[in-house]
């Protein structure tokens, strides 16, 4: 049975973290409170150095019952109670995995990688299948992530899994596999003419009505474009497209 210890190994072990640190660290903090105001996603950041989480959004959708600051208190508790019990050793080996593959990022673009993945957690009216999106927030001086960002939304897929390792602003990604369990690189996103059109007027503030006009296509094939780009970019919605689009220069 998962144990919270084994989230917590030597590559991800901080030392030395001061109460001034903690000082330091909380203009962090209020702008992922601020962020969390603004959207739909649960936000969290987890703390490697006390093993817990430092801040946890009120997002009762993903909260499966409990409130933020009991989920703050939980920890990495949470997902041992609140996971299927078949999926908690993914989330134990996809851990060891991703900081295996941060520890090979030069430390210049450490602050640049992004890890997600998809699991489920048990509500009470049905499991839900989220995705997981974590950045480094705070490194130590030696390079290790003391604090990390996690952004937490409803998955656009429909199993766990679609573990990835980006580095922002470069266009290729690792993908993990769990049976062959390594990393294995990918090539990155191309887009037809049809997506980018409809991205690139997503950008500019039209509608999906404006914008099938604007290309002469029905709002169903707009509807597909839109589907066919989320599912290429890996992403929730139109604003992390852009965002997306934007990082990799696909605009």
């Amino acid at each position: 049975m998962a144990q919270v210890e084994d989230f917590f190994f030597d590559t991800n072990h901080v030392e030395g973290i001061t109460e001034a640190d903690y000082e330091r660290a909380k203009p962090y903090v209020e702008a992922a409170q601020a962020f969390a105001q603004s959207t739909y996603q649960s936000i969290y950041i987890i703390d490697y150095f006390r093993k817990n989480f430092l801040y946890v959004s009120d997002n009762p959708l993903f909260l499966c019952g409990h409130t933020a600051e009991e989920v703050r208190q939980m920890g990495y508790g949470f997902y041992i109670n609140n996971v299927p019990a078949d999926e908690l050793p993914m989330l134990t080996e996809l851990n060891r995995a991703g900081f295996r593959a941060f520890d090979e990022v030069p430390l210049a673009d450490r602050r640049r990688c992004v890890m997600s993945y998809d699991f489920h957690i048990l509500t009470s009216e049905r499991p839900l299948l989220v995705n997981h999106k974590i950045t480094p927030l705070v490194l130590t001086a030696d390079g290790r992530a003391w604090l990390a960002l996690c952004t937490v939304s409803l998955s656009s897929h429909r199993e766990a899994g679609q573990i990835r390792f980006r580095i922002l602003e470069q266009s290729g990604y690792r993908q993990y596999s769990l049976t062959a369990h390594r990393w294995q690189p990918c090539e990155g996103v191309t887009l037809t003419p049809e997506e980018k059109q409809v991205l690139t007027l997503s950008a500019q503030g039209y509608t999906m009505k404006e914008i099938s006009d604007h290309i002469c296509r029905s709002f169903d094939t707009v509807k597909f474009y839109r589907r066919q780009l989320f599912e290429k970019l890996d992403v929730a919605n139109i604003t992390e497209a852009i965002a997306f689009a934007t990082n990799y220069g696909l605009l």
